[in-house]
């Protein structure tokens, strides 16, 4: 199942793709994607509502804006240098642990809106990952356990502004939290239809020139480890997203570097979790 929220920015309704490719309003059903939705096992209430229920429900219009799949979830927690083609073109070593920081989740936007670099940024980066959405909630859990926890994954551009981030001292928080700097979605997609989250494609281009090219094999932390991992030093909540890490290609890594400018296109994908596009303005 794929769960989309529509509508224009700040009244989005939930609705669900189904595997014809019919978007539906489920919005009758459920209010919106968030916490109590996830704790209270809504994935699979929703999924037997919808099986007494299609056809009476209105479908979404063709076109109609996407949001991001999930409501604000109480943190966005990344893990920073998880790929080791990335951890050599930023000039750092491969991490003996996971490297966690957080990005406010007043960034998140919906996928396909623009990106708005901020006054004063001269370095503002693009970052194509992986995202994990939390659907039960997790302390200490054991590594073989922590798929058990997994609601879905989405699409997430992982902006950052690298002066901010490396340059100006204490958190990288302060380089990856302007707004819009965490676009999310198209789609949520629930655990059981990704069958392998350590074999996927994921790309991002620029002006249509390919950046980054990678696959999620290449993971120095697999997913069930950073679940288990980040467990034992905070709860984690129904709702929340971890997002696992970017490949190479971002535009530090580059000779120059390169940075996005008003008017560049950035578009970006991963294998069965649909594609973003935002114009930096």
């Amino acid at each position: 199942m794929k769960l989309i929220k529509f509508g224009n920015p700040g009244s989005e309704k939930p609705g669900v793709i189904l595997e014809n490719g019919k978007s539906l309003d489920v919005s009758a059903f459920v209010p919106d994607y968030n916490e109590a939705f996830f704790e209270s096992h809504g994935l699979e209430r929703l999924n037997a509502w919808i099986n007494d229920n299609a056809a009476s429900l209105p479908e979404v219009t063709v076109g109609a804006r996407l949001g991001s799949p999930i409501a604000r979830p109480s943190k966005i927690i990344c893990i920073g240098l998880n790929y080791s083609d990335h951890a050599k073109e930023s000039g750092m070593a491969v991490p003996k642990e996971p490297i966690i920081f957080f990005k406010s989740t007043t960034a998140i936007t919906g996928p396909n809106d623009g990106l708005l670099i901020p006054a004063g940024s001269v370095k503002t980066d693009w970052e194509v990952e992986l995202a994990v959405v939390i659907g039960k909630t997790a302390r200490s859990v054991k590594e073989d356990q922590a798929v058990h926890h997994i609601a879905g994954y989405m699409l997430h551009n992982d902006y950052s502004e690298r002066e901010w981030q490396l340059e100006r001292g204490g958190q990288w928080v302060k380089g990856k939290s302007a707004d819009t700097f965490a676009p999310f979605g198209p789609w949520l997609v629930t655990a059981d239809e990704i069958s392998d989250p350590h074999h996927l494609r994921l790309w991002l281009s620029v002006n249509g020139e390919m950046k980054q090219d990678g696959n999620t094999e290449n993971l120095i932390f697999k997913i069930p480890h950073l679940i288990s991992y980040l467990s034992h030093f905070m709860t984690l909540l129904p709702g929340d997203v971890i997002s696992t890490g970017t490949p190479a290609g971002v535009g530090l890594g580059f000779a120059p570097p390169q940075y996005l400018r008003a008017g560049d296109v950035i578009e970006l994908g991963i294998d069965g979790l649909g594609t973003q596009k935002q114009t930096a303005k």
